[in-house]
């Protein structure tokens, strides 16, 4: 009997989750064939996700692109024929001289998001060639930018409570954050506190797992959080709770802070939070009198016009209450501030003055009257028809004949089927890249483990060929993806140590060490090394002054729509591997009020567009929040259009960032439902 060929290589996950697992990655024949965890990052402890489990399927399955192709059909109808690489960097290359030609640099768009990349795949040749093209800039808010607004505004750049303290914590609060679906390695610190005697606070619109394990959960309406947070501010202050001394010591524009908290008693905050006073009052006396308390503030939070603030608010908490300086005390955000290095100096090109285009704006940018118009938009490393609000806008923009439309994936996503030009691109698991993780204190450098599927090519192999092409590299650039890796690490304070340690292990951990506590190992990012708690370019920027609340209802659209994310996919990467349509879920009252019932066909609709889907009914959710999952496809609704359909345009207070919880929608009984529903 013939044997097959076995083998065990281990590479690193670069998807976007905090907490960049390592991974064991079984080969047989050449192929992948299984993924499971190592302890090489401490934090993975020989487990992940159930999403990566699934990556052999993401990378064999049918839909993945295996060779360059370009369009033969309508836009939009997947049709393609498949040409060389010589063919389409060629069609490519003509192209784009041509458009900067006659129409200026600018009138060309990168599109990209970098969640699920690391330093070699995001920032590197790809801006080299964008920056010396003299493209438009991207803004790059999909997710994060308010929240990062806000820490930076702050705190400057500081590292967070490791996870691993958080069992020294007596009260841990998870803010607008599901580690059970979002940052699974998290859960057993929490767990192990919990077993400690720690408290647990969760503040979510959802009854998640961990919500329902919790001493007190806070089911704020979505977009409240500002609220809640300065009216416990306030309290603090009040009472005779705030830290003074400390606040004198490390922190300016305190007093700032107090008066525009001063404007939000329980009460207030409470009817505009849709809970209960005596709720918000027990959750301040419990932050105020645990120590050590961490905070994990999540990324759910920052979804709506008060979203910069609102992180805000909740950051200042720990400076306000005086819970720094101890082991399993502060807060926790993205540790991406515990790397003191340059992303961009692998790219050798700084970025052109050209204009600066939203990329939560894509559906007007693509708009024929938009000046200057976009002629080419170059997607890689995102899928905006999935991901990107206003998503009716977006396909339109997409169908016109005069844009030119280069897209780079590794499926056949629903923004690849609008391509001029469809580029095989490889996975992690196909290319080098190295990455830092935001969550675990760790960076990983992980190789090849196989041979790309089809024809796939890197992102650094692409756009260092198209630099080439357009006459656009020089003397000097970091070519390959070590010379890449070594220019960042070069920009470090300790670039010898982390050079080291990549070059003898492949990894290593911060500058700031594995485990840092705040205020006593890692202080702000400051000039002065002080907490800002007011900061005057925040306070300006804010269209009406920091922490200030802005009303979200609406009587036309009641309901406030939201869009978590999943067990099965991450944003959008992955979900081709869902078949079933997804329904809208919504309260059980909600759905009472409406005559729908479990399993009925419905139109969730408000004036940007609609969704036809099935619903179902969840008393976890509060009264008046429905729910579909961010990142579908359209293959997930009854009529191709998905939740980003009824997201508007409009931006945070802070960061320019996407309000995907700002969608206020109505839901209605289908009279004539599709494909045989009930």
């Amino acid at each position: 009997m013939a044997t097959s060929d076995f083998e065990v290589r281990t590479s690193s996950c670069p998807l976007d989750c905090p907490d960049g697992c390592s991974l064991n990655v079984t080969l047989r024949d050449g192929r992948v064939e299984s993924l499971d965890g190592n302890h090489i990052n401490p934090l993975t402890a020989g487990f992940i996700c159930g999403k990566v489990r699934h990556f052999p399927e993401h990378m064999y399955g049918a839909d993945r692109v295996l060779f360059p192709a370009v369009r033969v059909g309508l836009k939009g109808s997947g049709e393609f024929r498949r040409v060389s690489w010589a063919e389409a960097l060629e069609l490519i290359g003509t192209r784009l001289a041509a458009i900067r030609n006659q129409h200026g640099g600018e009138a060309i768009l990168p599109y990209s998001y970098g969640g699920s990349n690391g330093w070699l795949t995001q920032n590197g040749t790809d801006a080299r060639l964008f920056h010396r093209l003299g493209a438009s800039r991207l803004a790059r808010t999909l997710c994060a930018m308010p929240t990062s607004t806000a820490v930076a505004g702050l705190y400057g750049k500081m590292a967070g409570v490791a996870y691993e303290d958080y069992p020294a914590a007596r009260l841990i609060i998870l803010w607008g954050v599901n580690p059970a679906v979002t940052s699974v390695h998290l859960a057993p610190f929490i767990r192990q506190a919990r077993a400690n005697g720690s408290k647990l606070a969760v503040v979510d619109p959802r009854r998640t797992p961990f919500a329902r394990q919790a001493d007190l959960h806070l089911a704020v309406r979505p977009g409240t959080d500002l609220a809640v947070a300065l009216s416990v501010i306030h309290w603090l202050f009040a009472s005779g709770r705030a830290d003074l001394e400390f606040l004198s010591s490390h922190a300016r524009n305190w007093e700032r802070l107090r008066e525009r908290a001063a404007e939000w008693p329980f009460e207030r905050a409470a009817e505009v939070a849709g809970i209960e006073a005596r709720e918000i009052a027990a959750f301040a006396r419990l932050y105020a009198d645990s120590r050590p308390a961490v905070i994990r503030c999540g990324w759910g939070l920052e979804r709506n016009r008060n979203g910069g603030s609102a992180v805000a608010s909740v950051l200042a908490l720990p400076a306000v209450a005086g819970k720094f300086g101890i082991a399993g005390g502060g807060f926790t955000m993205s540790q991406s501030a515990a790397w003191d290095v340059d992303p961009l100096a692998g790219a050798a090109a700084p970025a052109p003055p050209t204009r600066t285009i939203n990329m939560s704006r894509l559906g007007e940018a693509l708009r024929p009257d938009y000046q200057p118009p976009i002629r080419s938009l170059f997607v890689y490393n995102c899928n905006p028809l999935a991901t990107a609000p206003e998503q009716t806008k977006i396909r339109a923009g997409l169908t016109r004949e005069d844009l030119f439309t280069i897209v780079h994936e590794q499926v056949l996503t629903d923004t690849a089927r609008y391509a001029d030009v469809l580029l095989p691109a490889t996975t992690f698991l196909e290319h080098t890249d190295l990455r830092r993780s935001y969550g675990a204190m760790i960076a990983q450098l992980a190789r090849p483990v196989v041979e790309p599927v089809g024809e796939a090519r890197s992102n650094h192999w692409l756009f260092g060929e198209l630099c080439r092409r357009l006459g656009l590299t020089r003397p000097g650039d970091p070519e390959t993806p070590d010379e890449i890796a070594q220019a960042i690490i070069a920009t470090s304070s300790d670039r010898n140590r982390l050079a080291e340690s990549f070059a003898s292990t492949g990894r290593a951990i911060p500058p700031c060490g594995a485990r840092p506590v705040q205020f006593v190992d890692v202080f702000p990012g400051t000039p002065d090394r002080r907490i800002d708690l007011c900061p005057v370019a925040l306070d300006r920027a804010a269209s009406k002054g920091l922490y200030s609340f802005l009303p979200l209802s609406s009587d036309a659209f009641p309901l406030s729509l939201i869009s978590p994310s999943t067990s099965k996919a991450i944003s959008s990467s992955l979900y081709q591997l869902v078949c079933e349509t997804v329904p809208v879920e919504l309260h059980p009252d909600d759905a009472v009020t409406r005559h729908i019932s479990d399993g009925d066909e419905v139109r969730v609709f408000n004036a940007s567009g609609e969704v036809h889907c099935t619903a179902r009914l969840n008393a976890e959710l509060r009264l008046g929040v429905a729910v579909l999952p961010k990142g579908l496809w359209a293959r997930h609704t009854l009529n191709g259009q998905t939740a980003n359909a009824l997201v508007p345009d409009t931006l945070t207070d802070l960061g320019g960032g996407a309000c995907f919880n700002d969608a206020r929608v109505e839901i209605e009984l289908v009279s004539e439902p599709a494909c045989g529903g009930s």
